[in-house]
């Protein structure tokens, strides 16, 4: 069992199952990646979190049906996405099967460029673009929500030496809580830490990433994540029931 405390509330729930789904195509093409993530990004997500105690698992793109079946989603609790160069050839069908799961209380920790992803897109309602820039740029990622418990240990700030510069207008709805604000050498702010409900599930998008930069070996970076699965897994209310409903009392 894990405990995970919600404001003055404690809940003992099972290990979380984390699903962290990397398309693994940047590692296999592109030699500078490769040699920051030698096994891909995921497998770097999943050895930093080990130390948390997650039943973790990976899928990639080039998997039947990119490791995303109808059994891996059911036994997931919380699954990470990181995506960049074939958005479009994902395939609706797994994107709906995702989308259900997370209305359905599926946690879904969205990464950097995942920002474009179908799925996310769905959930938001709106293009999700925003303005970049790759210029070895050094970023503070500021915590603007403490109380929040994806910051959990985390200090003031987290800062980073190289990092792709994300800016505003970030065309999301507004997040139900904003838990980072980051600063990039260039002038630049941007939403970089944003939580969301949708029905039963609960989203986080988590801007740093990029795939030539050491971000995902940077422990305060990976406890962030560690966080926010504790967070997405943590329980719900009743399943909402929809449709004709029989009265719970005599109507006169």
């Amino acid at each position: 069992m894990i405990k995970i405390t919600i404001g003055s509330k404690t809940f003992e729930i099972k290990e979380i199952n984390v699903t962290i789904w990397n398309e693994f195509i940047h590692e296999q093409t592109d030699p500078k990646v490769a040699s920051i993530y030698p096994e891909g990004m995921h497998m770097t997500i999943a050895e930093g979190l080990e130390p948390y105690g997650f039943n973790i698992r990976t899928a990639t793109f080039n998997e039947p049906e990119h490791g995303l079946t109808e059994n891996v989603l059911n036994e997931t609790d919380v699954l990470i996405w990181w995506g960049h160069l074939v958005h479009d050839q994902v395939d609706d069908q797994i994107v709906e099967r995702v989308y259900e799961r997370v209305l359905n209380g599926m946690g879904l920790i969205v990464l950097h460029s995942g920002h474009f992803s179908k799925i996310f897109k769905k959930l938001m309602g709106t293009t999700c673009d925003l303005k970049w820039r790759e210029a070895d740029e050094r970023t503070r990622l500021w915590v603007v929500d403490p109380a929040h418990p994806i910051t959990n240990g985390i200090d003031e700030y987290i800062e980073l030496e190289e990092e792709e510069m994300y800016g505003e207008f970030f065309d999301v709805p507004a997040p139900d809580r904003l838990i980072f604000i980051s600063w990039f050498q260039g002038g630049e702010v941007f939403r970089s830490g944003c939580a969301y409900y949708r029905r039963l599930g609960k989203i986080f998008y988590f801007q740093p990433g990029h795939e030539t930069y050491p971000t995902y070996h940077n422990e305060e970076i990976i406890k962030v994540i560690a966080n926010a699965v504790k967070w997405a897994a943590s329980p719900h209310g009743p399943t909402p029931t929809f449709g004709y409903a029989e009265p719970l009392e005599e109507i006169d």
